[in-house]
């Protein structure tokens, strides 16, 4: 198949600079997550792409588990990349992560450097690439000193398998030092990588803080909480929802009575302002210059269309982040 992208792509597209790197992300970065395995159609897959590209979006968010099953999404994302974008790979950037299980045994998890090697090996072997753009560690491990984790990073920025490294789901205090050890090491963090949306704010609890202290960018994901900001849920749980679905991140017992009323509050004045619940939850992170570009998701083509156009009304005014601050106590 022969793609030709649109000539207008970088023109109703922002973008940020990533903490005080020569990177810019855009504001809406498309992350390829739940919807983009084994569980879905190819030629649905290749549709969400050409819109995010033609859109201005240059970045695209992969990890080694994501599917499902695992790998699954980068297989579909290197196929489409191989046969439709290899002419515009230096115009994207393309992520990817490892720090939860890929394979049996002692070294198929967290974050030893035989784990991260191995996996982002992998992840280049199912992408169908030399390297990629940025390297993540996903989570904090336990067991394995930071000093171990973080100097796989910078080897394999070293190896030129990734331009830059980035850590994801790290808490203020981890996050700070696994930052200070990476510049010590001489491959400075890019990017964290958190959990970030009107139900879950943990973020301003210093995090944020620390990621402008010291530079580094933020791409939060699940900003609309598993679809919970959308307009999907204010009736109750759809049959075809993610909360319905055993397979499914969101449960069904954090659907409650008392967050869909906060759900249609919300929706409100989302309408008042001329926007979906969606695009409004996407604005009230983007509102914050601490953060470099949102993450979403998109199972169709219309669904990132939505997103999108968030752009389109980014400012809000006292009275609006007063009554979002009531509805959500």
């Amino acid at each position: 198949m022969s793609y030709l992208p649109s000539d207008k792509r970088y023109q109703s597209m922002t973008y940020r600079r990533c903490g005080k790197s020569g990177i810019k992300l855009p504001a809406i970065s498309l992350g390829l997550w739940h919807n983009f395995g084994g569980v879905d159609v190819m030629e649905n897959c290749r549709k969400i792409l050409y819109l995010a590209f033609d859109s201005g979006v240059t970045h695209f968010d992969l990890a080694n588990n994501y599917g499902p099953p695992p790998g699954s999404a980068e297989e579909t994302f290197g196929k489409i990349l191989h046969q439709d974008f290899r002419s515009y790979r230096d115009e994207m950037i393309i992520s990817s992560k490892a720090g939860y299980t890929m394979w049996d045994g002692p070294y198929g998890d967290w974050g030893s450097k035989k784990y991260l090697v191995s996996s982002l090996d992998q992840s280049l072997r199912r992408m169908k690439l030399d390297y990629v753009d940025i390297f993540y560690h996903h989570r904090p491990d336990p067991d394995t000193p930071l000093e171990e984790t973080m100097g796989a990073l910078d080897l394999i920025v070293r190896q030129g398998k990734a331009l830059y490294a980035g850590i994801s789901n790290y808490p203020a205090d981890k996050a700070g030092e696994a930052i200070h050890l990476l510049k010590k090491l001489g491959t400075p963090c890019l990017i964290h990588q958190p959990k970030y949306s009107m139900f879950e704010r943990w973020v301003e609890g210093g995090l944020l803080d620390v990621l402008e202290k010291e530079g580094v960018g933020c791409i939060p994901f699940s900003p609309l909480a598993q679809g919970l900001l959308t307009n999907k849920y204010l009736h109750g749980i759809p049959a075809d929802s993610r909360a319905a679905k055993p397979t499914g991140f969101l449960k069904e017992s954090e659907v409650t009575e008392e967050r869909l009323k906060k759900i249609r509050q919300l929706n409100e004045l989302a309408m008042n302002r001329g926007q979906s619940l969606a695009q409004m939850a996407l604005s009230w992170i983007l509102k914050d210059k601490r953060i470099t570009s949102v993450l979403v998701g998109a199972s169709r083509p219309g669904q990132l269309s939505d997103s999108l156009k968030c752009l389109d009304n980014q400012n809000f005014s006292e009275g609006e982040l007063n009554k979002i601050e009531g509805i959500l106590k």
